[in-house]
């Protein structure tokens, strides 16, 4: 499948699918969504609402490395340490990560070795990337999750339900909560009236919040 690399409305990059009409991540910016929704609405969110020696994230779809990138560079300047799994079952190519500007288009030039790091780590490994931030990524399908009980906080950026309504179901959400320790949260820039209902179904307690630029609203689920 054809992929582009286009540049977002706050300068940032993200890879456009032209044949599903999908970006990976907002046209409206990538930057500000993934700010928006995974670090105010989610890992702000819960560093307030608890200490934690370690806090357990897992991506659902770790695509560019954005999320990650973002969230290592929070995690340190909160001296939280954080152990970071991201799922994903098609990574991107090296070419593709070449062209991704999130350090530069952040400030932060000096996380361009770390950016390029965490892309080139081994799957499936333990990574230490800084003193306070280790990566697992794992190439796997999202209905492969067989965690229990195992993480604080879940970045669920799959693609969105009209192009792979399966990654948006009961069944997934379930993996979710399943995978969740109690009291976690889990963030996503979808709000769906059926993804919120899936969630419900599956014992979550859910918060409609502003969404990111070009959204009106997004979901926060917790798990009781």
């Amino acid at each position: 499948m054809k992929r582009e690399i286009s540049i977002t409305a706050d300068g940032s990059t993200t890879i456009h699918l032209p044949e599903l009409d999908e970006h990976y991540h907002s046209k409206h910016g990538a930057i500000n969504e993934a700010n928006h929704v995974f670090i105010q609405n989610g890992l702000y969110h819960i560093l307030k609402s608890r200490t934690f020696k370690s806090l357990n994230i897992l991506e659902i779809g770790f695509g560019t490395g954005l999320n990650a990138i973002i969230t290592l560079i929070e995690a340190k300047k909160k001296e939280q340490t954080v152990n970071y799994v991201g799922v994903e079952a098609y990574p991107i190519a090296a070419k593709e990560v070449q062209q991704m500007n999130y350090p530069r288009a952040l400030g932060n030039i000096e996380a361009e070795p770390i950016f390029k790091e965490l892309h080139t780590s081994n799957w499936e490994t333990n990574r230490p990337v800084t003193d306070i931030f280790t990566l697992q990524k794992r190439k796997q399908f999202f209905s492969d999750i067989e965690d229990k009980n195992s993480f604080d906080l879940v970045y669920f950026d799959a693609f969105g339900a009209r192009v792979q309504p399966e990654l948006w179901t009961v069944v997934i959400f379930k993996k979710m909560f399943e995978a969740l320790n109690k009291g976690g949260v889990l963030v996503t820039y979808s709000a769906k009236g059926s993804v919120r209902r899936a969630m419900l179904e599956v014992g979550f307690e859910v918060e409609r919040l502003p969404g990111p630029p070009g959204k009106r609203e997004m979901l926060r689920a917790t798990k009781p």
